[in-house]
């Protein structure tokens, strides 16, 4: 089989790899209702949290249930009310039962673990064979293994391959005028951090600078063009014509969905599920290290979802045990939802205890901004937010009680969070996790006081706040130092001054969310919105005009953000993939149905914990 899979450097031709990557965008997810109470603590009756649309395409039409009619401004303006939340809102009846989880069980043995390790070492071969060749297969290949969700184990192949193409592309680039070709080494190229001029499509336009009109006929090349020009930086017009070109031509294609999941999921801005494989019927001697990773994406997918139940079991544990849902009635409980925005950043299996330490902030940020947005008088707002920049916990006295349990909680954490991360990687990070903390209470304040005083603030002004509310510098400053990969005195200085590969990931989440409801799920609505504020500036747009701003505004932050991507990068790799999975995971936390439902998040939680058969039928 190992020899078979490379026997001949013709075996693998385009059209095969195209109809296999075409298949990726079909999916065949089977829903499965085991472990109900996990789903019920991600989606339970006190979900709250804001709403959204969509990044790549404007959606087609606007949630009549909690989203805003655009056409009528006012619907936008914050609510003033504080009413009670209702349990019934967005919860089904199968979600509303539930218990913690307690245990879990896994009944794998050792031979899977074997298995698993000698597939491994298999794919390993064949992939560095099909580098050493030189050939579009291995491009092919690391493209399939990273849509499979199991590059992680390869990132020295990739490495290394990526590099050798680097290398080919400037001293023989252009003898290859295969459109799909092109566009897939331009874009596997820019993700691995290359940079690689746009200019390379050029050879792809007409004496006017047009692109070619015998392309709009290549499918597959219009397919790689518009993934490409998802890596798009700032000032790259050409770009950004090409992936208007291609998202204009695939319209007039109708694959059973093909296209459309395409144009609304590409691959640089989606976090699709773990068991999204391709689907098809590719049978043949020329698939055989499709056929091998196939095992391997299979066993791995057992292996790994086990590991995640497991640290599920450990999350629900601490946070029966912190006993913080009775104290604090009023704020969400909702463990796994936290937790999956640490399995999207954290995607490698050996980061385990950094998945399990990161979803503690990030359920402090919840349970913080309900303090703020639900039932917290400002007068005892700003004695809080004193208190968390001095840190003192000796000045609390005046705080009222629920508030004094939150700041003790959040400061047991903060610091066995920097214990952990001192003991593994030599650094205390006490006083920029503190300093985080700090900023996000001073932004969530200002955004109080604004209510609170019935000051409307300027569009730019809200985001630049709203930046820092959404809670993102918090969390990837806690990614940092949980990773413990590059701290100098120059990284931490970086970090704990919101650089732009930060902003970036932030003005997408706050944007997107601010797209969906301004009353953020029924509970009081006191944020605002920045397509309100900003049509407060701008009486004579209409709803569409600020609606495709606030999507240019997300564009333009995702330019900022595959430009942060590029190398030379002051942060480790692995410190902006777990950045760029974190603007990823954004559509599937931000896309409320119109009963204020996030089915996508559900179907991902399902089929990525809690479905035991990842794959039927694939390839």
């Amino acid at each position: 089989m190992f020899s078979m899979a490379f026997s001949s450097k013709d075996c693998f031709t385009y059209s095969s790899y195209s109809r296999l990557i075409r298949t990726n965008y079909l999916f065949s997810v089977k829903i499965s209702y085991f472990h109900e109470y996990t789903l019920s603590m991600a989606f339970s009756s006190k979900d709250i949290s804001s709403d959204s649309s969509h990044i790549q395409v404007i959606p087609k039409h606007i949630s009549k249930v909690g989203n805003p009619n655009l056409s009528n401004i006012n619907s936008l303006l914050p609510n003033n009310k504080k009413g009670n939340i209702n349990d019934n809102i967005g919860v089904s009846a199968r979600l509303k039962r539930f218990t913690y989880p307690s245990e879990h069980s896994s009944n794998f043995n050792d031979d899977i673990h074997i298995k698993h390790a000698k597939k491994l070492e298999v794919i390993k071969h064949i992939l560095i064979k099909l580098g050493d060749d030189d050939s579009f297969e291995g491009l092919a290949m690391i493209d399939v293994v990273q849509r499979l969700g199991i590059d992680y184990y390869f990132q020295d192949e990739i490495e290394l391959i990526l590099r050798r193409q680097y290398s080919i592309f400037f001293t023989d680039g252009d003898r290859y005028n295969d459109l799909q070709e092109v566009a897939l080494r331009f874009r596997l190229l820019r993700q691995q951090g290359y940079y690689v001029s746009a200019d390379v499509f050029n050879r792809f336009r007409n004496k006017e600078g047009e692109f070619k009109q015998n392309i709009s006929e290549d499918i597959n090349g219009l397919m790689s063009l518009y993934e490409a020009s998802q890596l798009s930086i700032g000032g790259e017009d050409g770009l950004d014509e090409a992936g208007h070109f291609s998202a204009t031509h695939l319209a007039n294609y109708d694959l059973a969905g093909v296209v459309e999941h395409l144009l609304l999921h590409p691959y640089r801005k989606s976090l699709s599920p773990a068991k999204n494989f391709f689907h098809g019927n590719f049978q043949g001697s020329e698939y055989i290290w499709i056929l091998d990773l196939q095992e391997l994406a299979n066993m791995d997918f057992k292996l790994v979802q086990s590991l995640h139940q497991k640290e599920i079991v450990q999350i629900s544990s601490w946070w029966r045990e912190l006993g913080l849902a009775k104290k604090l009635e009023f704020a969400r409980e909702q463990p796994v939802k936290w937790y999956v925005w640490s399995m999207a950043c954290f995607t490698d299996p050996n980061l385990s205890w950094q998945r399990i330490e990161l979803t503690k902030p990030i359920s402090f940020v919840y349970i913080i901004d309900d303090i703020f947005d639900v039932c917290g008088a400002l007068d005892a707002l700003t004695l809080f937010t004193e208190a968390i920049n001095r840190w003192d916990l000796g000045d609390i006295d005046q705080l009222p009680e629920y508030m004094k349990i939150c700041f003790k909680a959040l400061n047991d954490i903060t610091n066995e969070i920097s214990n952990k991360v001192y003991k593994e990687h030599g650094y205390n990070p006490v006083h920029s996790l503190r300093k985080a903390w700090g900023s996000l209470c001073n932004a969530f304040l200002i955004e109080a006081k604004w209510f609170a005083s019935g000051h409307l603030p300027k569009a730019e002004e809200y985001l630049e706040n709203g930046i820092v509310s959404s809670g993102v510098h918090l969390v990837l400053v806690h990614i940092f130092f949980l990773l413990g990969h590059g701290i100098t005195n120059e990284t931490v200085q970086l970090i704990d001054s919101n650089p732009p590969i930060v902003s970036s990931v932030a003005t997408i989440l706050r944007i997107w969310d601010d797209l969906g409801s301004a009353k953020d799920e029924n509970q009081g609505g006191k944020d605002g919105s920045y397509i309100y504020y900003y049509m407060m500036e701008h009486r004579d747009l209409t709803a569409e005009d600020a609606h495709k701003h606030a999507m240019d505004k997300i564009s333009d932050a995702w330019k900022r953000l595959n430009k942060e991507c590029l190398s030379p990068n002051p942060f480790s790799a692995s410190f902006t993939r777990a950045s760029l999975n974190c603007a990823r995971m954004v559509p599937l936390m931000y896309s409320y149905d119109d009963s204020q439902r996030l089915p996508s998040l559900e179907e991902y939680i399902k089929s990525s914990l809690f479905d035991n058969l990842p794959t039927q039928g694939v390839y």
